[in-house]
C-alpha cells in the first residue's frame, strides 16, 4: 500500500516529457564564448606541436648520451604531447557523441 502510494506520488509529482534542446541565442556573448573557445582550442594544438618538438629532443638527447632516464621521459612526453592533441582535436566530437548519448538515457 505504501509503495504505490509512494509511485503515485512521485509520477505526479516528477514531469514526464521534458525536451530543452541548446540554446544558441539565449544568452548574450554565446558567439564570443564561440570564438574564445576556439582560440584556446588552437593554442592547446600549438602547444602539443611545442611540447612535440622538446620530447623529441629530450628523447634524442637521452638515447645519445646513453641515458635511459632521460631518453624515457622523453618518449612519455612525445606520448602524453599526442594524446593531449588527439584530445584537443577530438574534443568537439567527443563532446557532441557524449551529447548525443546522453540524449538517449
Amino acid at each position: 500500500m505504501f509503495v504505490s502510494l509512494a509511485l503515485e506520488l512521485i509520477s505526479s509529482v516528477v514531469p514526464m516529457d521534458i525536451d530543452i534542446p541548446p540554446n544558441d541565442s539565449g544568452l548574450p556573448g554565446i558567439a564570443a564564448l564561440k570564438t574564445i573557445v576556439g582560440a584556446v582550442m588552437t593554442v592547446g594544438l600549438i602547444l602539443s606541436v611545442l611540447a612535440l618538438i622538446i620530447s623529441a629532443i629530450v628523447w634524442g638527447f637521452g638515447a645519445n648520451s646513453s641515458n635511459p632516464h632521460l631518453a624515457a621521459r622523453g618518449k612519455l612526453g612525445v606520448l602524453m604531447s599526442c594524446a593531449a592533441a588527439i584530445l584537443c582535436g577530438a574534443a568537439v566530437t567527443l563532446i557532441n557523441f557524449f551529447w548525443n548519448v546522453g540524449q538517449t538515457v
